[in-house]
């Protein structure tokens, strides 16, 4: 499959919304905006960002947490191309939508009011659209939240390599480190050492709270265009370069995919078309942004994508570091765990970001590639940005 997308889009917009105020809103009890409210206000901010109008939009991918027409209705435009998708595969549909020529500037839009919405990721009123997500299948025997799942994950990785704890916690404490540069971070302020991180009781071993995502409110939009177009446009302009992905669907609903390879075919699947659509490798990539609901999913990220091999994420995080001041900037807006929880979407516009430059102290040095990660639900995915 031709992934190479270097020279066919770029992002030119982005925006979001008020996490962290809206965050404390919402914990004194208001509603500032439903789903399709978070998602009109970071759409309007997108193109304040790219300067266009919403009559240059020609394309809409709203996420799963909306609906397509009706978003189209309240963002008072007429895509003659668009649909549904999560984070990874809005980015995947846009670029291709702009190869084959159905469209030329797409809007990418999401909304969640999960928090103020009191939405349910476990327990017996566990959503997940149904019975699709692999999880549900398992309701009969209690099992419908994720963070048992990938608490299962890591006890059977701990067991395989001689995981600690503490290695695990390297993750959690890096991204607070990269959130307290980040004033957009729910979570700016609050500094987490290694000895905060073990003090904490297990919520599901052996994941402890600060494993776990926020759950928050909010918005983000980014405006992907045809790449020449972007580069008369904008200075600013963000190039995908390249991008991959492999699913791993056999066995899945008996957790086979996750239990007992923790993905890696998948992964090391995707790694092989991205990088080859790129040009570059992992030792090429300046700044990675990884899919974390979780914690482990970083170290597994590492291992499927190249960092290290498996079974030494762990000893990699100790000896090169994650977190500020490290070889490896992981998730430098603070991830889900600790900047907010918008289910892959606001690693997108920090990937934009730090390839754009002048994040001040959380800006990594001479950023030319960014990496995109994610393995949700056996889909492992990836994306390449750059200048």
């Amino acid at each position: 499959m031709d992934t190479n997308t270097s020279q066919i889009s770029a992002v030119v917009g982005i925006g979001h919304t008020d996490w962290v105020e809206d965050y404390r809103r919402v914990r004194n009890g208001e509603k500032p905006h439903d789903s399709y409210g978070y998602a009109a206000l970071a759409f309007k901010r997108a193109l304040e960002d790219a300067g266009l109008t919403r009559d240059d939009v020609d394309g809409l991918i709203v996420g799963p947490t909306t609906a397509y027409e009706r978003m189209g209705e309240i963002l008072n435009i007429d895509p003659r191309w668009g649909g549904q998708a999560d984070a990874v595969q809005s980015v995947f549909q846009a670029v291709m939508a702009i190869k084959s020529g159905l469209a030329e500037v797409v809007a990418l839009v999401y909304g969640n009011d999960q928090r103020s919405a009191a939405v349910q990721y476990g327990g017996p009123q566990a959503m997940g659209g149904g019975a699709f997500l692999s999880y549900v299948y398992h309701s009969p025997w209690g099992l419908t939240s994720q963070g048992a799942l990938y608490a299962l994950m890591f006890q059977r990785y701990k067991e395989l390599h001689g995981v600690t704890d503490r290695d695990l916690g390297q993750v959690a404490v890096g991204q607070r480190q990269w959130a307290n540069l980040n004033p957009n971070a729910i979570m700016h302020g609050k500094p987490l050492s290694m000895e905060d991180y073990l003090a904490v009781k297990y919520i599901a071993e052996p994941l402890r709270m600060n494993d776990y995502c926020l759950i928050n409110d909010g918005g983000v939009a980014l405006i992907v265009m045809e790449a020449s177009r972007a580069r008369k446009l904008s200075d600013k302009a963000v190039m995908i370069h390249g991008l991959g992905r492999s699913d791993l669907n056999r066995n899945a609903t008996s957790l086979g995919p996750r239990l007992v390879d923790f993905y890696l075919p998948a992964q090391q699947g995707a790694a092989q078309q991205v990088y080859a659509a790129a040009g570059i490798g992992p030792e090429d990539v300046d700044a990675l942004m990884v899919y974390d609901s979780f914690s482990p999913h970083i170290l597994f990220a590492l291992e499927g994508f190249g960092y290290c091999r498996p079974g030494e994420a762990g000893r990699f995080i100790a000896e090169n570091g994650i977190g500020v001041g490290g070889k490896l900037p992981v998730n430098t807006h603070g991830g889900h765990l600790s900047e907010s929880y918008m289910q892959g979407w606001s690693h997108q516009i920090e990937a934009v970001r730090q390839a754009r430059g002048g994040l001040g102290k959380r800006q990594v040095p001479d950023c030319r590639y960014v990496q995109y990660v994610s393995d949700v639900a056996g889909k492992a995915m990836s994306i390449i940005y750059g200048r």
